[in-house]
């Protein structure tokens, strides 16, 4: 699983995504733009090096953020699976086609950068979004790999995660400083650079964190040592804020989701409920 290190929220780490370019953009379509945008994965199957494919799975419920951003997350699989044409015969049942575990997407794929938008690129041990420590098999990193505390969000207890994914075992990958401006391709250090001293661990929290869990509880089907919101995303709370004329295609400028806000949506939506029980 790649992670990105976002730029307009410097110390921030974010799944690739946007809004539509158009309105017939589905959500999958949005998503294999923002990352061909952002981290050079291609825009279709056919200009992977083989033999990587991505799968669309699902979408998950949407999020709210304060700043009234909704997001619809958008799971898919990037595996080495051979082509389902080489798995079967005429002569026999279908066969499932398996990953090849040898071929890696670090060692495969090169992420391209658009340095105006993202600083870094890194992987995360998607399993290890529903433990409470790092996982065995890594290796062992300075630091915490979790903590997290309860606040109130939706009039409701909300669960912070805070994650720090750590670094130091793989290569994280940054767009090149050149003279005349930041270049888009990811690249090592050049001979004629120092490099950095780098950070030990990524923090991921927020939105995204609460994202990454949802999707891992479902996909391994199994539920998180640490406390977590029973319910995934908030989309009864986003449509009652649609009922209250409060999310338009363009934000205001400003604009953030009040307490008061919530309560009326919340309000909104139990009315509807109710009436839909008589």
């Amino acid at each position: 699983m790649e992670c990105v290190v976002d730029f307009y929220v410097p110390g921030h780490a974010a799944l690739p995504g946007g809004k539509a370019d158009t309105i017939n953009e589905t959500p999958y379509q949005i998503a294999r733009r923002e990352a061909y945008e952002e981290i050079g994965l291609p825009l279709d199957n056919t200009h992977l090096p083989p033999p990587f494919t991505i799968e669309h799975l699902c979408y998950l419920p949407a999020n709210l953020a304060r700043t009234e951003l909704v997001v619809r997350p958008v799971v898919a699989l990037l595996h080495t699976s051979p082509p389902s044409s080489t798995a079967t015969s005429p002569q026999s049942n279908p066969v499932s086609p398996q990953p090849n575990p040898t071929i890696t997407a670090e060692d495969s794929l090169i992420p391209r950068l658009d340095a105006k938008e993202v600083a870094a690129v890194f992987s995360a041990p998607f399993h290890n979004f529903l433990r409470s420590t790092d996982e065995p098999g890594h290796e062992k990193v300075e630091g915490e790999w979790y903590n997290g505390s309860w606040t109130e969000w939706h009039e409701e207890p909300w669960r912070m995660h805070f994650f720090y994914v750590p670094v130091t075992n793989q290569r994280v990958t940054k767009p090149k400083i050149r003279e005349g401006g930041l270049a888009s391709l990811a690249e090592d250090h050049s001979p004629d650079e120092e490099p950095v001293e780098e950070e030990k661990r990524y923090k991921v929290w927020g939105m995204t964190a609460r994202i990454l869990v949802d999707a891992a509880t479902i996909a391994y089907g199994e539920k998180p040592e640490f406390e977590h919101n029973s319910h995934f995303g908030d989309e009864r709370i986003i449509e009652g804020l649609e009922r209250l004329g409060r999310l338009g295609e363009k934000k205001r400028r400003g604009s953030t989701v009040t307490k008061e806000d919530v309560k009326k949506a919340g309000e909104i939506m139990t009315k509807k409920e109710e009436g839909s029980k008589m």
